[in-house]
């Protein structure tokens, strides 16, 4: 089973374009094109009945007290946890790729809908789950509700480490997962289980943190 994307390359820094913010001088960061990467698969495992994607950042502080603020470093000893940034299910093995921009082309403030999927070839088949910007704007006025498929990367601009982007495919033998209304990431890891048949990452790297971004 492999996994590929033309947007970028493995293992190497993923484009602005692809992000949710960029670095902006004078404000630290600005809202980004937030275009989802191109992805395209082939030698699914036979009995392949669906597919899964999806992108998780594991280098998320577990702790926010330093993250974004003004005279403070979030330090690279704190403890990492996963952010969800993109949860597609009930992808048909038909289907052989995403293009760029396809499932996302800019930042929508409270979120993009779901979670069908409008797909010209697959009409209601696909099912998008909320990511976890759905928390982290949970208080903002401005910004909150349910975040539907893909927003990119957005890793605090003050964080002392690089962030990676893994991109993971599931080849499943389930038809349709057995999951309802609004899920995330955990809950798609959760139902998968017993079911994956073979899997394919591709993984992507970015920064905020000027620092750590060469010119």
């Amino acid at each position: 089973m492999k996994l590929w994307t033309d947007s970028f390359t493995d293992g190497a820094m993923i484009p602005g374009h692809l992000a949710f913010c960029v670095i902006a001088p004078g404000t630290h960061v600005a809202l980004a094109q937030n275009r989802n990467p191109h992805l395209a698969w082939s030698d699914l495992p036979a009995g392949t009945q669906s597919l899964a994607l999806i992108c998780h950042d594991p280098d998320v502080p577990s702790k926010g007290d330093d993250v974004n603020q003004e005279g403070r470093t979030v330090p690279s000893d704190l403890p990492r946890v996963d952010f969800f940034h993109w949860c597609l299910v009930d992808i048909p093995p038909e289907l052989t790729s995403i293009i760029e921009g396809e499932m996302s082309m800019s930042v929508t403030p409270c979120g993009k809908t779901g979670p069908t999927v409008s797909h010209s070839a697959f009409p209601g088949v696909m099912r998008h789950g909320i990511n976890d910007y759905t928390g982290w704007f949970a208080a903002d006025r401005e910004m909150a509700g349910d975040y539907f498929g893909y927003d990119g990367p957005c890793p605090p601009w003050n964080d002392s480490i690089m962030h990676h982007y893994i991109f993971t495919l599931y080849a499943l033998d389930l038809p349709r997962l057995p999951l309802a209304g609004k899920f995330g990431g955990a809950a798609v890891l959760n139902a998968i289980q017993g079911h994956i048949l073979g899997q394919a990452q591709v993984t992507g790297q970015y920064s905020l943190n000027p620092d750590l971004v060469k010119p």
